[in-house]
């Protein structure tokens, strides 16, 4: 698995049609805190109860085809959750799979607050509130 910035990650969706870009928060986080342009939802997991999914791999196998050929951009919040569901598809026989660094709202400040440091509302990157 590749790690990639949110620019890079944009720049490859722009260069490679074929290439999926995967939000794997919550749905509350989707829907309500927003999410790239163009992103497909699958949940690595969610509430109540946070377990993994255990379709997680099978609903990216379906869009990405039987193969796992197409590329597979992966996000999260802040890239650890998006990190984790990578190396289950990189186990699951995916061979080109790829990490936003810093996610869509980035790290922590010494605030506490997020989309103040990096991640891909900071970089002014496109995205879309439900």
């Amino acid at each position: 698995m590749k790690h990639l910035s949110p620019t890079e990650a944009f720049s490859m969706l722009q260069a490679d049609p074929q290439a999926l870009l995967i939000d794997v928060r919550s749905e509350i986080e989707y829907l309500f805190v927003g999410h790239p342009v163009g992103a497909i939802h699958v949940s690595w997991n969610d509430g109540p109860d946070w377990e993994i999914n255990p379709h997680f791999v099978g609903e990216v196998r379906k869009l990405a085809g039987h193969g796992g050929e197409r590329p597979v951009i992966l996000i999260c919040r802040s890239g650890n959750r998006s990190e984790a569901a990578g190396e289950a598809l990189v186990s699951a026989g995916f061979s080109a799979v790829f990490n936003v660094s810093h996610g869509f709202e980035g790290e922590l400040d010494e605030n506490h607050h997020r989309n103040t440091l990096n991640g891909w509302r900071y970089d002014g990157l496109p995205w879309q509130q439900c």
